[in-house]
């Protein structure tokens, strides 16, 4: 089977997986981590007899390689959606502090050309009160409806009205990437997500796999090393070097 379909045919089991469970890929890159997995695979299928002897499930070696697949894939969306996706918040961002100080400017000049009549004074006080990108959104509609239904007071202060126009054209755009950007964000963290519990069910048989051949091969240095990360090994052994006093050599040199 590709990628795709080990993919397809786990993601209902990733899905169904509690997040209490779900373990994030801190300490080794994920693509390291499927190499080793597919290395354990290879390296343990000749001793299928001495790990069941000791209690271990045969299906959690049988179900490696799909494991494997999966993951892999999971990593390639979520790298895809990381690295490529990004567009719609960077947009926002950028247009977003357009829209905030549009909204800010409508805000001084309403009090101030307000500042004598009580209800409007209330109204534009109920607007500014809100906060957040939605309420912004919202602010920019509110504040054009107010001035068109009070043009008076704007007139006595020379405000230009063509701004509210373009309160209301920028409150239909910013709406629009907005929407975008939430879309997109839910995307990348749904990816992650998926990501994260393929990793936790990969995790979940390589470790059983490793315990018992560290157990089985205790006395055989040479068979148990394939029962272990090397990648952690190195990474153990380099901060032990440096921990370590001078002249003191690391456990096995």
């Amino acid at each position: 089977m590709s990628n795709t379909d080990d993919y397809e045919l786990k993601l209902e089991t990733l899905l169904a997986m509690t997040d209490d469970r779900v373990k994030v890929p801190v300490n080794v890159p994920v693509g390291i981590y499927i190499q080793e997995a597919e290395n354990l695979y290879r390296w343990c299928l000749d001793d299928k007899d001495a790990l069941t002897g000791v209690g271990l499930d045969w299906e959690l070696v049988a179900d490696l390689p799909v494991r494997i697949g999966a993951l892999t894939e999971a990593e390639a969306r979520w790298n895809t959606e990381r690295l490529e996706g990004p567009e719609a918040p960077k947009e926002w961002k950028e247009q977003s502090k357009i829209a905030y100080d549009l909204r800010e400017r409508l805000i001084q000049l309403f009090r101030f050309a307000y500042r004598d009549d009580a209800e409007l004074t209330k109204a534009v006080r109920a607007i500014d009160k809100g906060k957040g990108h939605a309420n912004m959104i919202q602010d920019l509609n509110d504040l054009c409806a107010l001035g068109e239904g009070n043009p008076e007071p704007l007139a006595r202060i020379n405000f230009d009205m063509s701004l509210l126009d373009k309160a209301d054209e920028t409150a239909a755009q910013m709406r629009r990437f907005f929407a975008r950007a939430t879309a997109e964000r839910n995307r990348l963290n749904e990816a992650k997500t998926i990501r994260d519990r393929a990793f936790t069910h990969l995790k979940e048989a390589v470790d059983p796999i490793y315990e018992h051949g560290q157990f089985v091969f205790r006395t055989d240095h040479e068979r148990r090393r394939g029962y272990r990360s090397n990648y952690m090994y190195v990474r153990r052994r380099k901060h032990y070097r440096k921990s370590s006093p001078e002249g003191i050599k690391t456990p096995g040199e």
